[in-house]
C-alpha cells in the first residue's frame, strides 16, 4: 500500500514540476519514485521508507540538479537577429539628425537617429550603433 502512496506522490510531483521549471519537484518526485520501486521490492517499515526518501532526494537535489541546471540555463552561444546589431559600425547614407537619416549596417539600409539628438551625422560617417529602437539603429560617433 505504501508503495502506491509513494507512486502518486512521485507522478504528481513531477507533474508539477512544469508549473515552476526549476528542477526542485522533479527531483522529489524522482525521489518518491525510487522510494516506490524499494517499497514494492521489500517489506520496509514506513520509517525506512523515508530514510530512503531522504537519501535519493538529497543524491538528485545535491548531485542531478545542478548538472540539469547548467545544462538547461546556458544562454544562446551568439546573438543572433537584432540582438547581434549593437556594437557593429555602421555607413551613414543619408544625413543622421533627430528625426531622419539612414545607414548601412551589415549590408542593409537601416532608418537611424543619433544618440545625442543635438547631433548631426553628415553621409559617409562611420558610426556605432549603440542600439536598435523598434526598425530604428540609435547610433553614435563616438569622440
Amino acid at each position: 500500500m505504501s508503495a502506491l502512496i509513494w507512486l502518486i506522490a512521485g507522478l504528481v510531483l513531477a507533474a508539477a514540476e512544469a508549473l515552476t521549471g526549476d528542477f526542485v519537484l522533479l527531483m522529489l518526485g524522482g525521489a518518491a519514485l525510487a522510494t516506490a520501486g524499494v517499497s514494492a521490492a521489500t517489506d520496509l517499515p514506513v520509517w525506512a521508507d523515508a530514510v530512503v526518501f531522504a537519501v535519493s532526494s538529497l543524491v538528485l537535489l545535491g548531485g542531478v540538479r545542478p548538472v540539469l541546471r547548467r545544462r538547461y540555463a546556458l544562454p544562446p552561444a551568439k546573438a543572433t537577429n537584432v540582438d547581434a546589431l549593437p556594437g557593429k559600425q555602421a555607413l551613414v547614407l543619408e544625413q543622421v539628425a533627430a528625426h531622419s537619416g539612414q545607414v548601412k549596417l551589415d549590408g542593409e539600409v537601416w532608418t537611424a537617429r543619433p544618440l545625442d539628438v543635438t547631433e548631426v551625422y553628415p553621409p559617409g560617417t562611420t558610426v556605432t550603433v549603440m542600439q536598435i529602437d523598434g526598425a530604428t539603429a540609435v547610433v553614435w560617433k563616438g569622440p
